[in-house]
């Protein structure tokens, strides 16, 4: 039990490596932006690991780990559109997305109860699917490879899981409360 703070470290590891992240973006130093990127994924993964496979998890760590996606993913693409790697439109997608999820949670927990968040398959594969979208659209602009069909293919996968997560937690919530609401009385 001794040991149960590391997904929470590693959680606060993957905030403090947004600025490094966003620095070497606008430096154009693509290669390194792209490492840090990788290990910023590869962070996310591991947390989820340890906290499920020791027990290791905690109320902190149940909101940690998606702030620390949310923080991440919102400061990488935001940078990549001022910078012009990525388009406009998919990153008002993703953070429309994160902005539902979290006026969500947050009015389910005000006007409702504590919210027990266990994130979705379609939310696990938007964030992959987000991380593979910079990932490949900074190694694109460093080495000129993937072609534009595979940013477009990921761009389109990213929209879409965004879409449809955000979706899926809406109704989910609402569902919730419903029967909070209505089937307990």
């Amino acid at each position: 039990m001794i040991f149960r703070w590391i997904p929470n470290a590693i959680c606060v590891g993957r905030i403090l490596l947004v600025g490094p992240i966003v620095m070497l973006l606008f430096g154009e130093a693509y290669s390194s932006a792209f490492a840090l990127i990788a290990i910023a994924g590869l962070s996310d993964a591991l947390d989820g690991f340890l906290a499920k496979q020791f027990g290791w998890r905690t109320e902190l760590g149940s909101f940690l780990d998606p702030a620390a996606d949310k923080i991440l993913m919102a400061g990488v693409f935001l940078t990549l559109t001022y910078i012009g790697i990525v388009p406009l439109g998919i990153t008002i997608v993703v953070l429309a997305r994160d902005v539902v999820i979290i006026v969500g949670a947050l009015a389910y927990r005000l006007l409702i109860a504590k919210i027990h968040y266990s994130p979705t398959s379609i939310s696990k594969l938007n964030t992959l699917a987000q991380l593979i979208f910079v990932g490949l659209s900074v190694i694109e602009a460093a080495l000129g490879w993937p072609s534009g069909v595979y940013l477009i293919v990921m761009g389109a996968l990213v929209v879409f899981t965004s879409i449809t997560s955000g979706l899926s937690y809406a109704m989910q919530w609402s569902k919730l409360g419903w029967w909070k609401i209505y089937a307990s009385s």
